[in-house]
C-alpha cells in the first residue's frame, strides 16, 4: 500500500445526499461507435440523466444511441474534450443536478463504480471524487504509469495537496465545482485545471477511489480504441499549462512544500485499496 496515502473513512454529514436521481453522467465522445452504446447503457442503469456530446466523430457514434433516453449533444466539428465537458456540465447546470460524474466513451470505465463514487461524495461532501485507477494497476502499459505519476506530482503542485490518478477520467464533481465559469484550459488541459480551480477557487480537496484498471492487452477479451491521449503531446501541454498556474499563485517553494505535507486521500470503507496492494 501506498505509505503517503491516507486512507479516511468518515460518516455522512446531516445533508442533501446525492444519488442516481441528481447526478448526472456526463460522457465526452469522439469516434466512440465501438463501444458508446455499452457505455451509455451502464450509465442508465446507475442514473437517471446522462449527457452525451458528440465532439464532431465522423462515425456513427451518435446513430449507435439515437433511440435511448438520454440527453445528445452534438458539435459540428471537433473542439475537443475541455469544450465537450464545458457543455456537458452547463446542460446539468441547466437541469438543476446537484453533482456530474464523467466517464468516457471507450469502455475502459465500468459505469458499476459510478455508485462507489457517488458513495465516496455523500462521505466527504464537496470533495472531487476521482476513479483512482490503483487495482491491478501492474497491468496498466508502463508508460502510461510513468506519465500518470508526472501528470500527479505536478498538480499537487498547483493544489496544493497530493493527488492519485490525476489522469483518470472517471469523476464526480459536486456543482460548487462543475458550475464554476471560466475555468481555463483546452483538451486535455482543461480537466488537469478543473483540479486546481476546484482546490483554489470552490476550496475543494480531491479524494480518490480505488478501481481497476481497464486496458487492452494481449490476452484481455476487452477491446478497446486507440487511447486519444498522446503522451508526449498532452503532457507537456499539461505540464507547460499546470507550471504557469504555479508561477501566477507565486510563493513556488512554500506551494511546494505545502503540497507535499498534505498526502493524497483515498477513500477505502471496505479496505479495497489494502486487499489489491496484497494481489
Amino acid at each position: 500500500m501506498d505509505e503517503a496515502a491516507m486512507l479516511v473513512q468518515t460518516t455522512v454529514l446531516d445533508r442533501s445526499v446525492l444519488d442516481r436521481t441528481n447526478v448526472a453522467v456526463v460522457i465526452p465522445a469522439l469516434n466512440e461507435a465501438l463501444r458508446i452504446r455499452e457505455v451509455v447503457e451502464g450509465a442508465l442503469g446507475e442514473c437517471d440523466r446522462v449527457i452525451v456530446i458528440d465532439d464532431g466523430s465522423d462515425d456513427d457514434t451518435a446513430a449507435k444511441i439515437a433511440d435511448l433516453p438520454i440527453t445528445l449533444l452534438r458539435h459540428p466539428q471537433r473542439m475537443g474534450k475541455g469544450a465537450s465537458l464545458r457543455d456537458g456540465f452547463r446542460e446539468a447546470e441547466r437541469l438543476g443536478m446537484a453533482a456530474v460524474t464523467t466517464i468516457d466513451g471507450d469502455g475502459q470505465h465500468s459505469a458499476s463504480d459510478i455508485p462507489r463514487l457517488i458513495a465516496a461524495a455523500n462521505r466527504h461532501p464537496g470533495c472531487v471524487i476521482i476513479g483512482a485507477r490503483l487495482r491491478k494497476r501492474a497491468s496498466q502499459p508502463l508508460y502510461r504509469r510513468i506519465g500518470n505519476d508526472f501528470g500527479d506530482w505536478g498538480i499537487a503542485w498547483g493544489c496544493g495537496f497530493r493527488v492519485r490518478d490525476t489522469q483518470s477520467g472517471q469523476r464526480l464533481y459536486p456543482a460548487s465545482v462543475f458550475t464554476l465559469h471560466d475555468v481555463p484550459g483546452e483538451g486535455f488541459v482543461f480537466e488537469a485545471q478543473l483540479l486546481i480551480s476546484a482546490a483554489r477557487r470552490a476550496g475543494a480537496r480531491v479524494v480518490g477511489v480505488p478501481i481497476e484498471t481497464r486496458y487492452q492487452t494481449a490476452n484481455a477479451p476487452q477491446v478497446f480504441r486507440k487511447s486519444h491521449f498522446r503522451l508526449f503531446r498532452d503532457l507537456y501541454a499539461i505540464t507547460s499549462h499546470v507550471v504557469a498556474q504555479v508561477w501566477r499563485y507565486g510563493h513556488v517553494i512554500r506551494e511546494y512544500r505545502r503540497a507535499r505535507a498534505h498526502p493524497p486521500m483515498i477513500d477505502d470503507p471496505s479496505g479495497e485499496f489494502t486487499a489489491a496492494h496484497r494481489e
